[in-house]
């Protein structure tokens, strides 16, 4: 048992395709047009293990809301903590469904006061891609219920036992 490897993680990253296929190269001479680098979502074993959760203090994305954020009920969140705290728990077939720009429902706890737990869920809880490669999460019930400002501070983390996104008021 001591000489087996930790059971490694798997990483959702890109796959860029620069060099075309000869059927690919034909058609671009056939149609007079360059070759279009391609990207594909896949799945890598990744030489790291999985982030832990420090269930003391779990918030591994941690977020200023914005001016735009509170008029929008929307939540930014960078391509690269999307990548690393949320999709790394995702099937690759949600992660896919993602990427190529659809709507990916998901539950989200408001775990701020921890006497009063509020779950959203439904149509208005999603997360979509954004047209820079970074996310958004669409939350305007946490918003509303917070009563969100400018300037707050808001953790969240995937919690991979209950396949939602948990939610605190940090300040």
């Amino acid at each position: 048992m001591s000489n087996q490897k930790p059971f490694l993680s798997l990483k959702k990253t890109f796959f860029y395709n620069f060099f075309p296929s000869k059927v690919e190269e034909e058609t671009c001479k056939l149609n007079n047009t360059a070759h279009v680098v391609t990207r594909e979502l896949i799945e890598i074993r990744d030489i790291y293990p999985l982030p832990k959760i420090d269930l003391n203090n779990p918030w591994q994305i941690k977020k200023k809301i914005t001016r735009d954020e509170v008029i929008v009920g929307k939540l930014v969140i960078p391509f690269s903590d999307t990548f690393e705290y949320i999709l790394r728990y995702w099937t690759l077939d949600a992660a896919k469904s993602l990427e190529n720009g659809c709507d990916v429902l998901v539950d989200m706890w408001d775990v701020t006061e921890e006497n009063i737990i509020e779950k959203y869920q439904g149509e208005s809880i999603f997360l979509r891609k954004l047209h820079n490669d970074d996310f958004y999460l669409s939350c305007r019930k946490l918003f509303n219920s917070r009563k969100l400002n400018v300037g707050d501070e808001i953790g969240i983390y995937w919690d991979p036992r209950s396949s939602s996104l948990m939610s605190k008021l940090l300040s």
